[in-house]
């Protein structure tokens, strides 16, 4: 599904990445951990395409097509879902209009047409049933006055309208309440299958008691360190980073 290669990326002259290796296979969860600072949020930008990141070395492919020279959005329509750590809002847009447009935008790419009205109304009213959404919520406009945790189930319900190949949930988990964590990982994991990957992005093993993961990776100074099974995760909330630190300096 996802295939990285001695990935270097910087940003400003400042190298940022410095040889990441990673292969997720479709139906996997892997979840990438580390301290401030050691670059995941960096990954998961150079992933989706964002252009502020300049990849120096190395190469990202999904499903077999490397994505080295498509923009962003060529690259949401192959099938790459970036879960955002702080949603902006777009007053004015309504939930079901954004969500009906980014579909539609979608299917353009691929050479199809709109989705029809009744289709598209009863994909809206399964996935938003499926993550206990109340319908109220997506007629107001995308993220404003949203809480912490409603701007999260919102990006969680256009991952599954969206259904992409492969979702990267950047520090999702951050600023939730256990409720809300709970409502947001279970609607991840009722997304989770054997078609789709997903990357999950954390500071903290919290997070991984609700979605579990196959594998964990600790990212360090732009380098993947550690690789482990979800007791690796155990592990870092115990002992905390330091002696990752200590082991690679």
């Amino acid at each position: 599904m996802l295939k990285i290669e001695n990935l270097h990326a910087r940003v400003e002259e400042k190298e940022i990445l410095k040889g990441i290796n990673l292969e997720v296979k479709p139906g996997e969860v892997h979840a990438i951990m580390g301290p401030n600072g050691s670059g995941k949020s960096t990954l998961a930008s150079v992933i989706a395409g964002r252009e502020d990141f300049e990849v120096t070395e190395g190469s990202i492919s999904l499903s077999g097509e490397d994505l080295g020279a498509l923009d962003p959005e060529e690259r949401a329509h192959a099938g790459v879902f970036l879960s955002f750590q702080y949603p902006v809002e777009i007053p004015g847009v309504t939930v079901t209009n954004f969500i009906k447009a980014a579909i539609n935008e979608s299917r353009k790419a691929k050479g199809l047409e709109d989705m029809p009205a009744n289709e598209m109304l009863s994909k809206i009213r399964e996935k938003s049933s499926l993550l206990e959404i109340d319908r109220k919520f997506l007629s107001r406009s995308l993220n404003e006055g949203f809480s912490g945790g409603e701007k999260k189930r919102n990006e969680i319900f256009q991952m599954a309208m969206l259904e992409p190949k492969l979702a990267i949930l950047d520090e999702t988990d951050s600023g939730l309440d256990i409720d809300a964590l709970r409502i947001v990982a279970n609607g991840v994991n009722k997304l989770r299958s054997k078609d789709n990957a997903i990357v999950v992005i954390t500071h903290y093993q919290r997070l991984l008691d609700y979605i579990v993961p196959d594998h964990v990776h600790v990212l360090y100074n732009g380098r993947i360190v550690k690789s482990g099974t979800k007791e690796l995760a155990f592990e870092l909330e115990e002992k905390g980073y330091d002696w990752i630190k200590a082991e690679n300096e």
